[in-house]
């Protein structure tokens, strides 16, 4: 897979990953304003599991991966280093991160990504009950408003190159890492809006949707219109125009949609 993790090797324990020759590294993109934005003081301990597991859940952070320095996300978060320790102990007593000492020492992410589950879907679905169709609508809304602002804007050579490392990350994924790097292209879009907090939104309405979409079967057939969905809303944002990338998203967006509801029959 191209980017950053086309240079690290698998260590012995657990394939957690190692560099060459200076240790692990952190996730690529984890300063992004999606995710990584100051909580606020009031709940400072719940916000930094749920910037965390965001982080982790939606492919910021892989499986492998160590969490950039204390020093760093807890200046990134606005917190104090010892509510984020606090935060990281809770994460290591789900079994999302365990923290390993000596020369590669660190905290490094374990959760795995669940496999698809249709029962999962509908326990999924069960739980959101009318919400669904209120998080499919505002989803619609926001990343079609995300592409369109992103086409807009005259991107750097650093943003354009960020967009299509994402999307060709995507196209070689394989299936069990697919959904991840689907948030990660996803995410790179409302990145490149300048806006905080429409990346942020777009981010949370992934949040409440993740579990039903990693719920659904990896299809083949499926994954091929998606890659054509894809690459069109990138091209579209790249060259700038607008009513492509709105209407490219709308597309894809609503794909996803019909294939959730067929599932659930």
């Amino acid at each position: 897979m191209p980017g950053y993790h086309a240079h690290v090797e698998q260590a012995d324990r657990g394939g957690i990953r190692t560099d060459q020759p200076g240790g692990p590294r952190p996730g690529g993109d984890w300063q992004s304003g999606a995710i990584f934005r100051p909580v606020r003081t009031g709940n400072a301990f719940e916000e930094t599991v749920q910037r965390l597991l965001e982080a982790i859940k939606l492919g910021v952070f892989e499986y492998g991966d160590r969490l950039p320095p204390e020093r760093e996300l807890a200046a990134r978060l606005n917190i104090s280093r010892e509510t984020l320790r606090e935060a990281i102990r809770s994460l290591q007593e789900a079994n999302c991160v365990e923290s390993r000492r000596g020369r590669y020492g660190g905290t490094f992410v374990t959760y795995r990504q669940p496999p698809p589950d249709l029962g999962e879907l509908r326990r999924a679905v069960r739980h959101m009950g009318a919400e669904l169709e209120d998080a499919l609508t505002y989803r619609m809304v926001l990343e079609a408003g995300a592409a369109e602002q992103a086409a807009r804007r005259v991107l750097t050579d650093t943003q354009i190159d960020h967009l299509r490392g994402r999307l060709a990350d995507l196209e070689q994924a394989t299936p069990e890492a697919y959904r991840q790097f689907d948030s990660r292209f996803h995410l790179a879009i409302a990145e490149l809006t300048g806006s905080p907090s429409l990346a942020a939104g777009v981010a949370e309405i992934r949040m409440r949707l993740n579990d039903l979409l990693n719920a659904i079967p990896i299809l083949d057939r499926n994954i091929e219109n998606a890659f054509e969905q894809h690459r069109a809303m990138a091209e579209a944002i790249l060259a700038g125009d607008v009513e492509r990338a709105r209407r490219a998203t709308e597309e894809h967006l609503a794909a996803t949609a019909a294939l959730l509801r067929g599932f659930l029959g």
